[in-house]
C-alpha cells in the first residue's frame, strides 16, 4: 500500500482533495454490506491505517532528502575548491599573456622604427638610381645621330622600353624648347613608335587569345596618350567580320556578352570601354545597315513597315543589353534613360525625320484606294450629294406631284438601287487594320511632342473616308432611296439595312477608337480634341440615322393610309346576310406588309432604338387605323370584322413572340379595341363598358363620337342610353 500512496503522491500534479476522494472510494468498495449499507467503523480504521502509513512515508521521505543534501554540500565543497584553483591559474595567464603582448609590441615598434629608417635610407639612393638610369637614358638622345641602345631596339624589352620612354617624355615637356628642340623630337619619335608598337602586340595577343599579355599591355597604355587607340583598336578587331547576316538584331547581344568578359579582364575602366564597344555597334554598325534598308523611300507602304521593324528591333537589342546589365537604365544623366535613348537615336539617325507627314500621306492613299476598289467592284460612281432641307422638301413635292397626278417626272424619280446599301464591314474592317498599324507605329516613331498631332491627323483621315465618305454617303444614298409617305406601292424600305450595318461599324469604329487611338493620347492636352472630332461625326451620323427611320415610319404609314382609303369598302363593316367573321381582304395586305417590315426593323435595331423605332410606328398606325374607322357605319357582323382587322392590326404592330414592342403601343391598341367592342355590345350595356378599366380614362367625346358609328345608332335610338356621357 505504500507504493500506491508513493505514486499517488509523485503524480504532477498532486491534487489532495482528489486524493482523499480516491481514498473514499476504494474504502466504501471494500466495506459496503448488503442492501446497499456500508460499515463506518471500518471505514475509520482504513483512514487511520493510511495516516499512520503517510506519517512512516513522510519520515522516511525527510530521512531521503538529508542524505541528499549532505551529500549535494559535500560536493559543491568539492567544486568551490576547484573552481578556486583554476581562477588562480587564469589569473597566472593573464598576467604572463599581458607580459608578452607588452614585449611583442616594444619589438614590433623596434623593428618598424628600423623599416622606415632603412627604407629612408634607400628611397634616396632608388630614386638616385633611377635618375641616373634616366639621365643615362636622355643622354641618348641628347647625343647627335639615332638612339642606338639595346632597351630601344630589343623588342623582348618592349614593356621596359614603354617605361622608360612615358618617363623620358613627361620631362621633355619641361625643357626649354630651344635648346632641346633635337632631343625632344627624338623623344617624341621614339614615343609614337613605342606607343604603335604596344597596340600592335596588344592586337596580335587579342587575335592569339592571351588576355594575360592583353592586361599587360592595356595596363601600360594607360599611361600613354594613345590608350584611347588601342581601345579602339581593340573594339574594331572584336567587331570586324561580324553583324553581318540578315538579322543583325539577333546577333548584338552574344557579341556584347562575349566581349565584355574579355573587356573586364583585360582593361583596368571596363564600364567605359563596354559603353565605347556599344556605342561603336549602334553608331556605326547598326546606323549603316538601317541606313541601307531604308535607302529606298519610292516604297513609302515598305518604307514604313521597314522603319517601325528597324526602330521596334533596336529597341529590343537595347532592352535586351538592360536586362543583361550591360546598359543602365536607371535614370542616370549618362548611362540611364538618355543613354538608351541615345543609343536608338543613334542607330536611327534621324530616319525618324518627317515621319508624321508620311504617315498621315500613306494611311490617306491606302484608304481612298480601298473605297476606290469597293465602288469599282460596285459599278458605282459617286455622286455629289446636295443636302439640306430645301432639296429635300423639292424631292418629296415633285414626287407626291408625280404619284397623284399618274405624271411620270423624271426628277421624282427615287432610286433604291436594288436594295444596295453600299456598306461594307469586309471593307471597314481593312481600313481599320490599316488605321491601326499607322497608329500603332504613330504610338512608338513619334517623339512626345509629335504624337498627339500626329494621332489628330491621322485620325482626321480616318473620319473622312471610313465615315464621312463610305458611312455618311452610304445614309444620303439611303435617305434618298426611301420612297415617299404617298405612295400607292408598299414602300421597299431597305434604310432599315443601312441602319442595321452603319451601326455595326460604328461599334467597330469606338472599340477601333478605344483600343488604338486613346492610348496614343493619354494625359496630353490633345485628348478632349480628339474625342471632340469623334463625337462630332457620330451627331453628324446619328442625326441622318434619325432622319432616315423618320422618313421611312413615314413612308410605311403614309402607304397603310392610302391603301385603307382605296382598298378599304364600305360593305366590308356593313355586309349583308351571314358572312364568316374574319379579317377584311384590306386589312390583311397591310398586316402581311407590316409583318415584314417589323421583321426588318427587328432585325437591324437593338436597344433603345428598337424600342423608340417600333413605339413610334404603332403609334403612328394607330392613328391613321382609328381616323380610318371612323369613316365607316358598323352593323353587328362589321363590327366584328372591324374586331378580327384591330386584333390582327395590334399584332403587326406590337409584335409576337419575342418581338414584342414597348408597353404603351400595347395600351393604345387595347383601348382601340374596346372602342370596337362599343359597336357590338347591346344597347344597354353600353353604360357599363364605357364605365369599363380600358375605356374609363378616354374622354366623352371619343367614346359618343365611336357609338355613333353603329348603323343603328338612330333607330335603336342609342342616344338615350348614352345620357351619362354626354
Amino acid at each position: 500500500m505504500m507504493n500506491q500512496y508513493l505514486k499517488e503522491l509523485e503524480q504532477d500534479p498532486f491534487d489532495p482533495d482528489e486524493f482523499v476522494e480516491r481514498m473514499v472510494r476504494r474504502s466504501m468498495a471494500e466495506t459496503r454490506l448488503q442492501d446497499e449499507q456500508f460499515d463506518p467503523e471500518m471505514i475509520h480504521d482504513i483512514f487511520t491505517q493510511a495516516i499512520q502509513d503517510l506519517r512512516v512515508l513522510q519520515e522516511r521521505q525527510e530521512r531521503k532528502c538529508a542524505r541528499l543534501e549532505q551529500a549535494v554540500q559535500e560536493e559543491e565543497k568539492l567544486y568551490g575548491d576547484k573552481l578556486s584553483e583554476i581562477m588562480d591559474q587564469h589569473t597566472h595567464c593573464v598576467n604572463v599573456f599581458s607580459s608578452l603582448d607588452e614585449r611583442m609590441s616594444r619589438c614590433g615598434g623596434r623593428a618598424l622604427d628600423v623599416g622606415e629608417k632603412l627604407g629612408a635610407a634607400r628611397a634616396p639612393r632608388a630614386r638616385a638610381a633611377a635618375a641616373r638610369d634616366l639621365l643615362s637614358h636622355l643622354a641618348h638622345f641628347l647625343s647627335p645621330g639615332p638612339v642606338l641602345t639595346d632597351l630601344f631596339n630589343d623588342p623582348s624589352k618592349l614593356n621596359e622600353a614603354a617605361d622608360v620612354i612615358q618617363k623620358l617624355h613627361t620631362i621633355a615637356q619641361e625643357l626649354p624648347p630651344d635648346k632641346f628642340e633635337v632631343a625632344k623630337k627624338k623623344i617624341e619619335a621614339k614615343y609614337d613608335e613605342i606607343e604603335r608598337n604596344l597596340i600592335d602586340e596588344f592586337v596580335k595577343a587579342q587575335n592569339q587569345g592571351n588576355m594575360s599579355k592583353m592586361k599587360e599591355i592595356a595596363s601600360i597604355m594607360t599611361n600613354f596618350k594613345g590608350y584611347s587607340q588601342c581601345v579602339d583598336a581593340f573594339i574594331e578587331t572584336s567587331q570586324m567580320n561580324t553583324l553581318l547576316g540578315k538579322d543583325i538584331f539577333s546577333a548584338v547581344l552574344p557579341l556584347c556578352k562575349k566581349n565584355y568578359t574579355v573587356i573586364s579582364n583585360v582593361f583596368p575602366n571596363p564600364d567605359q570601354v563596354m559603353s565605347k564597344f556599344v556605342l561603336n555597334i549602334f553608331h556605326l554598325k547598326l546606323q549603316k545597315y538601317i541606313q541601307t534598308k531604308l535607302a529606298d523611300k519610292n516604297d513609302i507602304e515598305k518604307y514604313l513597315r521597314n522603319l517601325y521593324d528597324m526602330y521596334t528591333s533596336t529597341q529590343r537589342v537595347c532592352d535586351e543589353l538592360v536586362a543583361e546589365g550591360l546598359v543602365s537604365a536607371d535614370g542616370n544623366t549618362s548611362t540611364g534613360d538618355l543613354r538608351r535613348e541615345a543609343l536608338v537615336n543613334g542607330a536611327m539617325a534621324a530616319a525618324t525625320d518627317g515621319y508624321a507627314a508620311m504617315e498621315s500621306r500613306r494611311l490617306r492613299a491606302v484608304l481612298a484606294n480601298a473605297l476606290n476598289t469597293y465602288y469599282t467592284e460596285k459599278q458605282h460612281i459617286k455622286k455629289q450629294i446636295q443636302g439640306g432641307g430645301f432639296q429635300e422638301l423639292r424631292r418629296d413635292l415633285q414626287a407626291v406631284i408625280g404619284t397623284r397626278a399618274n405624271i411620270n417626272i423624271n426628277i421624282a424619280q427615287i432610286e433604291n438601287y436594288g436594295g444596295e446599301t453600299f456598306l461594307s464591314e469586309p471593307l471597314v474592317q481593312k481600313m481599320l487594320a490599316d488605321a491601326k498599324t499607322s497608329f500603332t507605329r504613330c504610338k512608338t516613331l513619334c517623339t512626345t511632342n509629335e504624337l498627339p498631332v500626329t494621332t489628330i491627323s491621322l485620325l482626321e483621315v480616318l473620319i473622312q473616308h471610313l465615315l464621312v465618305e463610305h458611312v455618311d454617303y452610304a445614309l444620303d444614298l439611303g435617305l434618298q432611296s426611301i420612297p415617299i409617305a404617298e405612295s400607292k406601292s408598299p414602300p421597299q424600305i431597305h434604310f432599315f439595312d443601312i441602319v442595321k450595318q452603319a451601326n455595326k461599324i460604328v461599334k467597330m469604329f469606338e472599340e477601333h477608337f478605344q483600343e488604338s487611338i486613346l492610348p496614343c493620347m493619354s494625359s496630353t492636352s490633345k485628348q478632349g480634341e480628339c474625342v471632340h472630332k469623334k463625337t462630332v461625326i457620330m451627331e453628324q451620323l446619328e442625326n441622318k440615322l434619325d432622319a432616315g427611320l423618320e422618313r421611312a415610319i413615314s413612308a410605311i404609314v403614309g402607304w397603310v393610309k392610302i391603301h385603307l382609303q382605296t382598298e378599304q369598302k364600305k360593305t366590308d363593316f356593313k355586309p349583308e346576310g351571314d358572312i364568316d367573321t374574319v379579317a377584311s381582304p384590306a386589312c390583311l395586305a397591310v398586316v402581311s406588309y407590316l409583318s415584314s417590315v417589323m421583321e426588318k426593323i427587328h432585325d437591324g435595331l437593338e436597344g433603345e432604338n428598337l424600342n423608340a423605332v417600333t413605339l413610334e410606328l404603332a403609334v403612328r398606325l394607330h392613328r391613321v387605323i382609328y381616323e380610318h374607322l371612323q369613316n365607316f357605319q358598323f352593323n353587328s357582323a362589321g363590327a366584328m370584322i372591324a374586331i378580327c382587322d384591330v386584333k390582327e392590326y395590334r399584332s403587326a404592330a406590337c409584335g409576337r413572340g419575342a418581338r414584342v414592342a414597348p408597353a404603351p403601343a400595347h395600351a393604345l391598341f387595347d383601348a382601340l379595341h374596346a372602342l370596337c367592342n362599343l359597336l357590338l355590345v347591346k344597347p344597354e350595356n353600353l353604360n357599363q363598358v364605357c364605365e369599363g378599366e380600358t375605356l374609363a380614362e378616354l374622354d366623352h367625346s371619343i367614346l359618343l363620337n365611336f357609338i355613333q358609328l353603329r348603323s343603328d345608332y338612330k333607330s335603336h335610338k342609342l342616344g338615350s342610353f348614352l345620357k351619362g356621357l354626354s
